[in-house]
């Protein structure tokens, strides 16, 4: 992955609010801190996030968010994935949209966060097809239309390069396309080759929608249009060639695959070399449209890992992206592999630790000139997850989902963050800043 220009913004962090790397805990809140909000650039923003129909404005409101993104679903809105618009779909949104512009809440949309419409992914197999760069398109256009008076930020998707992966490589998420010997319970699908054409047509498709807020609406508008990707930061778990290699290789598999091309026009060299034709190419007219086609850069971070070489398989005929990147990660140099995601509690210290470490980090970044415009933490409230459903509680306030009036509780980091955001608090910089870096320097 080559080096992003200054002018494309990192206009989003968003984390996932649990640190299965680091034991200890404690009220971390109660600490002597040496900077506030205020430290940071007045247009940075401090938001939260949730995916689509899981809001409650008022008490984003009382925690004191300073943004709020969501995601618009594609078939609550149309039905049948082009076409009519559905009326009670739009007017919830609009209904969410002018309940936060009332409370001064800056509004971050997602276009697509998995919920594809099945009647498009039954006509043409969706994301498989450059068919489906048209009808996102023609979502997109919906959405700048309707909403666009009152919503500045979008982001057209939310890690493309987890949803190939995860859905047509191991056939994890839906629509669970996958083949032997990469995936489990494998009825449909062809995991050496899809994913790449999968997130060859969610590129083309985000350009598409790009050029078409730029042509029809930005003008008026004064919005702006990124992606956001999935991504850990890698580190060598070892000084010799091979890890070293991995480690660049597996930056490049993971971020490269969806930047580069935006910011160059092509995917990285060793991505092409290690697919060969199983990666689609782009034609010159594509290279043109993609390139350059993104105002900022969202980051999904939630860990750094230790990165060693992978050998590959001599059978060259049965690849996926895995054995593509060949890299074996870890989050330290005395296990096997990721570890475990704790299930928090109410008193969710860790989770505090997590938040001001990372806040810290990025205010220390700031500082050294990089260009963060946010810092988003997932979940604002507890949500139902897509592979775990209500078992894995990641929102800042507990939900009861047992309550029918599914009761909100805020938790430790609610009330930390709330006060923080009202520099109330105060965050010592020099035991928060880069946990990772020292983490790394230490093993």
């Amino acid at each position: 992955m080559r080096a992003i220009p200054c002018a494309v913004e990192l206009l989003l962090i968003l984390l996932l609010s649990v640190e299965p790397w680091r034991g200890g805990g404690g009220p971390a809140a109660a600490r002597a801190l040496n900077f506030t909000r205020a430290d940071f650039p007045r247009d940075f923003v401090f938001g939260a996030g949730t995916s689509a129909y899981q809001e409650d404005v008022e008490l984003m409101s009382e925690t004191g968010l300073e943004a709020y993104r969501f995601s618009i679903s594609w078939p609550r809105l149309i039905p049948r994935g082009r076409g009519p618009v559905n009326p009670k779909g739009l007017e919830y949104y609009n209904n969410l949209i002018n309940e936060l512009t009332k409370r001064g809440i800056q509004i971050h949309v997602t276009l697509y966060h998995l919920d594809f419409p099945q009647i498009l992914e039954d006509e043409y197999h969706g994301w498989l097809s450059p068919r489906v760069v048209n009808d996102f398109t023609a979502f997109a256009d919906t959405c700048f239309r309707e909403f666009g008076d009152r919503v500045q930020h979008w982001t057209t998707m939310d890690e493309p390069n987890v949803i190939s992966i995860a859905a047509y490589d191991s056939g994890a998420f839906p629509p669970c396309r996958c083949s032997a010997p990469f995936g489990v319970n494998c009825t449909a699908g062809n995991s050496t080759a899809e994913p790449y054409t999968v997130a060859h047509n969610s590129i083309l498709a985000h350009a598409s929608a790009v050029r078409l807020y730029k042509e029809k609406y930005q003008a008026t508008q004064k919005g702006v249009v990124g992606m956001n990707v999935y991504s850990f930061w890698n580190y060598p778990f070892s000084s010799s060639p091979a890890d070293i290699a991995a480690t660049q290789r597996s930056l490049d598999f993971m971020i490269g695959w969806i930047l580069d091309p935006l910011v160059y026009g092509d995917y990285p060299e060793i991505m092409k070399k290690k697919a060969g034709s199983r990666i689609p190419s782009f034609t010159k007219e594509q290279s043109e449209l993609i390139r350059g086609a993104i105002d900022f850069v969202g980051i999904n971070h939630y860990t750094s890992v230790y990165v060693s070489d992978r050998k590959s398989s001599a059978d060259t005929s049965l690849r996926d992206y895995n054995a593509d990147m060949s890299a074996t990660f870890r989050k330290s140099r005395n296990d096997s592999g990721y570890g475990q995601l704790f299930v928090d509690s109410v008193n969710d210290h860790n989770r505090v630790e997590y938040l001001s470490g990372y806040i810290g980090s990025t205010l220390a970044a700031l500082r050294n000139g990089a260009n963060v415009k946010g810092y988003f933490v997932w979940s604002f409230m507890d949500v139902f997850e897509l592979l775990a459903g209500n078992y894995l509680r990641y929102g800042l306030h507990y939900i009861d989902f047992q309550d029918p009036r599914l009761a909100r509780q805020p938790k430790l980091s609610a009330k930390w963050y709330s006060k923080f955001l009202r520099s109330e608090i105060r965050i010592n910089i020099e035991s928060m800043v880069s946990p990772d870096a020292r983490s790394h320097d230490q093993q």
